[in-house]
């Protein structure tokens, strides 16, 4: 497997993980998935009592052959996730950090 075929399986099946753990039967989580242009997401939509919960809670893209990470809303955090599935920190951006920071992490700056 070509190794941006090996970081959509990775995503889809972390992506797929997630949206498995129900932890409030009135909220569902959602993926989605698109492959030809390489985003994908984890969206939680539902109620709870007469307020609306909606949300992106992970957002990942595939740009130049890296995976930017544009939100990370888990506790765990998604790039440590793909770090210890052997995705090597230079092939992770972390977008969500200011591009002048980015620097200072272990991670790829663009």
């Amino acid at each position: 497997m070509d190794t941006l075929a090996q970081y959509r399986h990775q995503i889809k099946n972390l992506l797929n993980e997630y949206a498995s753990h129900v932890w409030d039967a009135r909220i569902q989580a959602e993926t989605i998935f698109d492959p030809e242009r390489d985003r994908y997401q984890l969206v939680y939509v539902g109620w709870r009592g007469s307020k609306r919960v909606y949300g992106v809670v992970l957002h990942l893209d595939i740009i130049d052959g890296k995976i930017w990470i544009q939100q990370d809303g888990t506790e765990i955090g998604i790039a440590n996730q793909l770090v210890d599935l052997g995705v090597p920190k230079q092939d992770i951006v972390l977008g969500f950090d200011p591009p002048n920071l980015r620097e200072y992490t272990d991670f790829a700056v663009r």
